[in-house]
């Protein structure tokens, strides 16, 4: 009786072939990430993650890197999973995204507002 194997590589890890996106990616994240961690901190912003908020209720201002790296690991992951060109096109959909966060995030910070608003 023969005995069926499994496959040796069921899923292969390749990252996004652009190391200056994903270096980007990066900054914004950590950017993003510090920004969230303010909004504990300042009086007249609140942060609106659920699950952000959840981690800082359970684990303090620790909570936030700790989220953030969560979300920073499930990108990484999905990065690697994608096969290309679709692991470069979710790297961009990324840094775009957390552009967006991190310009909304400052000017909510320094100025009390937010993107949405001082553009309307």
């Amino acid at each position: 009786m023969a005995v069926d194997t499994l496959p040796q590589q069921i899923v292969e890890l390749d990252p996004p072939d652009s190391p200056p996106l994903r270096i980007t990616i990066l900054f914004l994240w950590f950017a993003d990430m510090v920004a969230a961690t303010l909004f504990f901190v300042v009086p007249y912003a609140t942060e609106l993650n659920p699950i952000t908020v959840l981690f800082f209720n359970i684990f303090g201002l620790a909570g936030v890197p700790l989220a953030a790296a969560l979300y920073a690991l499930l990108i990484i992951f999905i990065g690697h999973i994608l096969s290309d060109p679709y692991d470069i096109q979710f790297a961009l959909a990324v840094a775009s995204l957390y552009t967006l966060l991190v310009i909304n995030n400052i000017l909510l910070l320094l100025l009390g507002e937010p993107l949405l608003a001082l553009i309307t």
